[in-house]
């Protein structure tokens, strides 16, 4: 197929061959499958940030780390330079959450490269090797249901040990390869320690997995693994083979309304951003 613009100066560059096809268009990105010598990958070209559903939140984008105080300042007044420094910082951090969660041994798409706004990064396949499946287009038993959750359940405690929030996790940013579950889009992670709506998106994200789970295997639906993942971060003692048991005990007292407002925004979010993801499938 004949390359985008945005792709023209990576085959300049020698960084890819050919483009093969057009994988997808996202609410953030547009994928395409390309070969770079003898390997098939994909290219992610980010989407400006007025053509994204999925807005720069400031509940995500918090106590992000950018070059110097004088972009800070610029981001901080919305200046020209400032924008852009935000949309740089923004695509960067799925780069540097990937190299970082690769490292850690997470489940997530080798990166290769980042040049010009594109992600070069694994192309994750199924038994047939071709482009794995989200797992929202998937039929699964009740017991692949509790062995993927399961799963998940183990790279979501080891994202946090190596401290990262996926923060839009759900079965529409997950793909099925050939030998399970592998995570995928996170321009969006945050720090575990140095956001402060790092718990509230821990707790969706994994209430997220339990929801579209709990669809195929109902006995999902009573547990609570999120409450239990935090309370053992918080507290020290949450490790990369930390047997979870999927029960809390909630302490009782006043209710926290301004959470309970803001765990019903996220969840209006939420909604919102899945009818956007339906729509673009």
């Amino acid at each position: 197929m004949k390359p985008p613009k945005r792709l023209q100066s990576l085959i300049e560059e020698g960084l890819i061959d050919t483009v093969v096809r057009q994988l997808m268009s996202g609410k953030e990105a547009m994928v395409y499958v390309v070969r770079c010598g003898d390997e098939t990958r994909c290219a992610k070209i980010y989407k400006e940030a007025d053509q994204r559903s999925f807005r720069q939140a400031v509940d995500y984008t918090e106590n992000r780390k950018v070059k110097n105080t004088r972009q800070a300042r610029a981001m901080a007044k919305g200046t020209r330079f400032g924008r852009q420094a935000a949309e740089a910082a923004w695509q960067s951090a799925e780069v540097d959450a990937l190299y970082r969660l690769a490292a850690a041994g997470v489940r997530v798409p080798k990166p290769h490269n980042f040049c010009d706004g594109v992600l070069l990064m694994e192309l994750v396949t199924d038994a047939q090797g071709d482009a794995a499946p989200r797992l929202n287009d998937v039929e699964f038993t009740p017991e692949e249901a509790r062995q993927h959750h399961a799963t998940l359940l183990t790279e979501v405690v080891r994202m946090l040990c190596a401290g990262v929030v996926h923060g839009d996790l759900s079965e529409f940013n997950v793909l099925l390869a050939e030998d399970g579950p592998v995570i995928i889009d996170l321009p969006q992670a945050v720090d575990a320690a140095g956001n402060n709506h790092a718990s509230r998106m821990l707790l969706r994200d994994v209430a997220n997995l339990r929801g579209f789970f709990g669809r195929f295997a109902p006995d999902l639906l009573k547990t609570d693994y999120g409450h239990e993942i935090w309370d053992l971060y918080q507290r020290g003692v949450l490790h990369t083979d930390t047997v979870l048991t999927g029960r809390f005990a909630h302490k009782t007292g006043p209710v926290d309304v301004g959470g309970v407002l803001g765990e019903i925004d996220d969840a209006r979010a939420e909604e919102a951003a899945r009818r956007v993801r339906m729509q673009s499938l």
